[in-house]
């Protein structure tokens, strides 16, 4: 019996799969439909389901048969959903359930109570009307692909989504009435069935520039508009997230939000034009930090913004809701500091910089710049600080440029003057590098010459600007020595300073491992479902039964093979035999030697006591 169970294995294991599928798994993912609830057909029309269901109604009346609340839920519900023409046509089509949550809700409410306590109807009357702006058809689907803006279409239900992308891509909606788009739009399990994975509304997206619905990506998270708004917004449009406020951000713009959403679509990309001149972030409203912020920024209530300009400069605020013009144009009103800032990208245009000119043009050799120096916050002081302590190297420095120890800062004031050599740029151009040496030692010093004043005096306006006014004077009068240094540089700015690294893993064109799994796991699920894999379990199970019995009854009737586990066992079993054969063929005919086998009646003779010694 071992020996059989073990010849037997494979297609016993095969056959109890194929059992397990068709009794267990197969029936759980074809579960009962309503149909089966009413005891009717499939596909049944709206009057052969009301006709079933007074069957059951009229037992029910005259006391012939009394339900429990559970079969008078399942065939009330099923009554009621199949009689409403357009979710009988979703159900029937697309599979959809869409007051299955109903059916749960009524089902824990009133528990083992008497089904004659259950109030009717179970499920309200809705509207089907569809009150969406742009309703998409098979016939408008292709001319989609013409606009170089992105798509966002949702499939049946509507969500408040048009206001959030205004400006920034379009959207639109399909009818399930609309089977042959619908279906296009709609995923396909193995089997050919048409469904949605994650129940209805689906949402689709299609990014800018797509020509055909092969870039199509489909909406796979929570539904909600503020999920949905920030898939879109990262994953199709590729737009920075803006963060909420901290104390040790560097920022400028701060939106105020009672409701805490993400930042929507619209605001991302004003936020991507206007990095260079602001920072953005948001702030969730509470009443009862309502007096920080009040005495922060004088904000009263939100939704507000707030434009925070130089220090000391009162805050700019803006109450109301935002769309994207008015938020544009509030924009392009307040990017401007009062001061400007010294950065990477704005030093050449400040005419700050040691390898660039003046403002005033490329003729100009002598030139002034003002500078003010001070920590607005840590980012700008791991921007500028080596920069800051090239200008203002002294033993005090460190609480002006330094990291910053507690809450007292040091401004200071120190004018640069730049002074070009027109003769030696004109000399250096036409000299060429004798060597690598002389090429580096080229490129250690900028071109113009830097003369630093700092300021020690008041901090009255008029003080200041009298000092300005004789540095400026005393410069251009006095034959000043031409000293060239290599200024430290202003650290570059990202092209895109709001994306953080986990921000820009969001716009990898690879899929995550996560969703790489969840994908793997969804089409397992998928194939669960497909009633040929039970038949096929078990066809293999049929076939390598009978190849295993038909090679058992060839080694029966060749018994000198049996047992033999193959040719090459065999062969190395009979190996010794075979070369023994062999040696004794060899050796007839040819003298006994010493390298030949003794003979059976052969004898060795002890050694004598003379022979050993």
């Amino acid at each position: 019996m071992i020996s059989k169970v073990k010849a037997y294995w494979a297609p016993l294991i095969l056959f109890g799969l194929g059992l397990f599928y068709q009794l267990v798994v197969l029936p759980r993912s074809f579960p009962p439909s309503h149909y089966d609830a009413l005891g009717i057909k499939p596909y049944s029309s709206v009057e052969q389901v009301k006709e079933a269901y007074e069957k059951f109604s009229s037992k029910w009346n005259s006391g012939e048969e009394i339900p429990s609340t559970a079969d008078f839920l399942k065939i009330q519900y099923a009554y009621e959903l199949l009689t409403d023409p357009l979710w009988k046509r979703n159900y029937d089509v697309y599979g959809i359930d869409e007051q299955l949550h109903i059916l749960e809700k009524v089902r824990e409410q009133y528990g083992e109570e008497s089904y004659s306590r259950i109030d009717l109807p179970l499920l309200d009357a809705t509207d089907h009307s569809v009150h969406a702006f742009n309703v998409v058809t098979s016939e408008d689907f292709p001319s989609i692909f013409h606009d170089s803006k992105p798509w966002l279409i949702q499939i049946s239900v509507f969500l408040h989504l048009a206001a959030l992308l205004e400006g920034i891509a379009n959207t639109g909606m399909v009818e399930l009435g609309d089977i042959r788009l619908a279906t296009h739009l709609a995923e396909r399990k193995p089997i050919g069935q048409i469904f949605f994975r994650r129940g209805l509304p689906s949402l689709v997206a299609f990014p800018p520039g797509c020509k055909s619905s092969d870039c199509m990506t489909r909406f796979e998270g929570e539904l909600s508009v503020d999920a949905v708004t920030d898939w879109f917004a990262t994953a199709i449009l590729k737009l920075p997230r803006i963060f909420y406020y901290t104390k040790e951000s560097m920022v400028k713009v701060i939106f105020f939000s009672k409701t805490g959403e993400r930042a929507s679509p619209f605001v991302r990309q004003i936020s991507r034009n206007y990095w260079a001149y602001a920072s953005f972030a948001f702030v969730l409203w509470r009443e009862e930090e309502s007096s920080i912020w009040w005495n922060t920024f004088e904000v009263e209530s939100a939704p507000a913004i707030v434009f925070l300009k130089d220090p000391g400069v009162k805050p700019v605020v803006y109450y109301g809701s935002f769309n994207n013009s008015r938020l544009s144009e509030v924009m392009e009103q307040n990017k401007l500091q009062e001061l400007p800032q010294l950065r990477s990208v704005t030093s050449m245009e400040l005419g700050c910089d040691a390898r660039g000119y003046s403002r005033a043009g490329s003729d100009t050799t002598i030139w002034y710049c003002v500078i003010l120096a001070g920590r607005l916050s840590p980012e700008l002081n791991k921007m500028r600080e080596r920069y800051c302590s090239f200008y203002l190297f002294s033993e005090t420095s460190f609480e002006t440029c330094g990291a910053r120890r507690d809450m007292s800062d040091v401004p200071r004031l120190f004018i640069v003057r730049y002074k070009r050599n027109t003769t030696e740029d004109e000399a250096k151009i036409e000299r060429k590098p004798r060597n690598i040496w002389d090429a580096m030692q080229e490129q250690e010093v900028d071109p113009a010459s830097q003369l630093v004043v700092r300021y020690n005096g008041s901090d009255e306006i008029p003080q200041i600007a009298k000092w300005v006014s004789e540095i400026i004077q005393d410069g251009d009068s006095k034959d000043l020595p031409f000293y060239r240094a290599k200024t430290p540089e202003l650290v570059p700015e990202d092209s895109e300073p709001l994306l953080t690294r986990s921000a820009q893993s969001l716009f990898s064109k690879s899929i995550g491992m996560k969703q790489r799994i969840r994908n793997i796991m969804g089409q397992c699920y998928d194939y669960l479902g497909d009633p040929r894999i039970g038949p096929a379990l078990l066809l293999a199970a049929l076939m390598s039964f009978g190849t295993i019995w038909l090679m058992r009854g060839q080694q029966r009737a060749h018994p000198s093979q049996s047992g033999q586990p193959g040719p090459s066992a065999n062969e190395d079993e009979n190996r010794p035999a075979r070369r023994k054969r062999a040696k004794q063929g060899s050796n007839e005919g040819r003298p006994p030697s010493i390298t030949d086998e003794e003979p059976k009646d052969a004898y060795q003779m002890p050694l004598l006591d003379s022979d050993s010694d």
